[in-house]
């Protein structure tokens, strides 16, 4: 459906973009009422019998059609009304209608000039008013279902009524102080239609420097474990993908410990004979990875270790390179396989920067990014349109972990817990929101905290996001420590096996998927796991929902409803509210109905 030029001239390309840019902010009705209900709105014919003023109006009129006196009532009255309500006159005036004992008042009345519609009004002024007004009002359904075959008939009828109302449109409308029922899913359908029909629109795709079909089921069939079924199904999906002239863009998303890491190595078993690259954010994460490679994959592999403080191997005779973000100041040339671990953790340049320096003559490298961070499937449902999604959903290791909101008055017990988890050999971890003491802090910073761990206990270490020598501390402490004080820092790209307790100070100032990676690096082994957020907040229903859930999917989903999505479209805002009138924790149907309209569509 084309839209006129004067349409176009207002900033927008399609009728859909119209009818969000503008939603009209209420109505004003000048059909002639058949009846009179206390709190609606009513529109009469009266003449003026009489006028009387002090600070309140009142207005005895005469409504023929009802044959009955009313009263019209003007709150704040200013000298012009008298002037406008003549006795003698004959006028059609709107109002709110209250009726006591049977007498009729109107109130705050308006003088209409037109009678016989309800118009929409727009937050516009002056000729552009009439403009949207004649526009509106020349719209036909049967055009509007041929423009949008594909959305639903009832959609596009809810939808029309918001800008064509009739009066139990408009009534609704008053009764519940804006959109209802099915007109207000019909804007919510078209929000979320336009936002995936735009990043649809985003999405690029290139020819691949090649497909990628290596031997990885020899491999997978002498592991000495096997491997889960979502490590399997997200494997399968890789295989297709990289087995294609497409260059493959997919997001393997999982939680955390459902072995991400295999799922790489089988990646690049697919790539070999040709070269693969991994991107990790922590030097400590790529040695942990680099490790387990030698101990996983199989000999003939070549594998490198490339981060500011290591360097293993060569990076040109490598098959697999392994690496922090010093990979994006090195010559890097032949990879047709580039992955992301922990993709959340680097910008989209630098994601792009490694992907563009393997560019061969306008070819692009396969890309797989793996996350950590469970995205809710509605979101993926949305972002689909942009990225493929792979899910691993189950873990090798079933999780036990225990989780509790206590405050202040439980710290002897939780000392009680943290000398008993000692004894048994296991290590604890207590996460504090600041180095230093802040004027807006609420809780001991981790220096202060430091002095009474260490008066009270031995094997204490001590980092943060600032200590150059946190990689080493991490890993004196996984061998020698028994409680580690820290900032978020530990919150990626660490595996300590004797991690049986997690105190989380101040709770309340983290996302839940933040609280959900800390809380995973406990219980990584199978160990029973304990984790404890230390709130001053009483009662927080947010993390007691929390403590109830352990899928990272289901907190992923917690964390939507509580935070909202944030600009998925240009990735700058990480949350906030980002939609008008769809809610993604609770419309997914609408959503995935709009999604099918969006895949039907040429």
């Amino acid at each position: 459906m084309n839209l006129p030029i004067n349409i176009q001239k207002l900033g927008v390309k399609t009728l859909f973009e119209f009818f969000l840019k503008f939603i009209p902010k209420d109505y004003t009705n000048t059909i002639f009422s058949s009846e009179l209900k206390t709190n609606t709105q009513a529109v009469l014919a009266v003449e003026v019998l009489r006028y009387s003023s002090f600070k309140i109006a009142k207005v005895l009129c005469y409504a023929p059609l009802f044959d009955k006196e009313i009263e019209l009532v003007i709150f704040n009255a200013k000298p012009y009304h008298k002037s406008i309500f003549k006795i003698g006159e004959n006028l059609v005036v709107s109002g709110k209608v209250q009726i006591q004992n049977g007498f009729v008042s109107l109130i705050q009345p308006k003088v209409l000039k037109q009678t016989g519609d309800i118009f929409p009004i727009f937050k516009a002024q002056g000729s552009r008013i009439t403009l949207l007004r004649e526009f509106v009002k020349s719209l036909k359904l049967p055009e509007i279902i041929q423009a949008y075959p594909y959305v639903p008939k009832e959609i596009l009828k809810h939808l029309l009524l918001i800008y064509q109302p009739d009066t139990s449109f408009f009534e609704n409308f008053k009764k519940n102080h804006g959109f209802f029922g099915a007109s207000l899913e019909a804007l919510k359908f078209i929000e979320i239609y336009e936002y995936m029909r735009k990043l649809k629109a985003k999405k690029v795709e290139f020819l691949s420097i090649c497909p990628l079909n290596g031997d990885f089921k020899k491999w997978q069939r002498n592991l000495p474990f096997a491997l889960t079924k979502g490590q399997q199904m997200a494997i399968l999906e890789i295989q297709k993908d990289l087995d294609s002239n497409k260059a493959a863009r997919r997001v393997i998303v999982g939680d955390v410990g459902c072995g991400k890491t295999m799922v790489i190595f089988a990646s690049v078993l697919m790539a070999y004979p040709k070269k693969s690259i991994l991107m990790v954010p922590t030097s400590i994460l790529a040695k942990q990875i680099y490790q387990e490679s030698q101990k996983f994959l199989p000999k003939h592999i070549n594998v490198a270790l490339w981060t500011q403080s290591s360097k293993v191997g060569d990076l040109e005779s490598s098959d697999f390179v392994i690496g922090t973000h010093a990979l994006l100041y090195r010559e890097l040339k032949g990879f047709a396989l580039v992955m992301i671990d922990e993709q959340h953790r680097f910008g989209t340049a630098q994601r792009n920067t490694l992907e563009r320096m393997m560019e061969l003559e306008q070819r692009r490298p396969h890309i797989l990014q793996f996350s950590a961070t469970p995205i809710p499937r509605t979101l993926a449902m949305i972002e689909s349109n942009f990225l493929d999604f792979s899910f691993i959903r189950d873990l090798p290791f079933p999780k036990d972990i225990t989780s509790w909101v206590i405050s202040k008055q439980d710290f002897r017990e939780l000392l009680a817990h943290i000398q008993r988890e000692i004894a048994k050999k296991h290590q604890v971890l207590i996460v504090y929101p600041l180095v230093e003491e802040s004027e807006n802090a609420d809780y001991t910073p981790l220096k202060k905290g430091e002095e009474f761990w260490r008066k009270h206990f031995e094997g204490i270490y001590v980092t943060h996001g600032k200590d150059k020598y946190k990689e080493e501390v991490l890993e004196e402490f996984r061998d020698k420590g028994n409680i580690l004080l820290a900032t978020t820092v530990v919150e990626v790209g660490i595996s300590l096996p004797n991690l049986s307790t997690i105190v989380i100070v101040g709770a309340e100032r983290l996302g839940l998927a933040t609280l959900h990676q800390l809380r995973g690096r406990v219980s990584r082994n199978g160990l029973k796991g304990y984790c404890f957020l230390y709130s001053k907040q009483e009662k927080s229903q947010r993390l007691m929902r929390f403590c109830q859930i352990q899928n990272g999917f289901e907190i992923a989903q917690l964390d939507l409803e509580y935070r909202n999505s944030g600009d998925l479209l240009s990735g700058e805002q990480q949350s906030g509210k980002q939609f008008e009138w769809i809610n993604l924790a609770l419309d997914e149907k609408i959503i995935a109905n709009a999604k099918e309209a969006l895949k039907k569509q040429k």
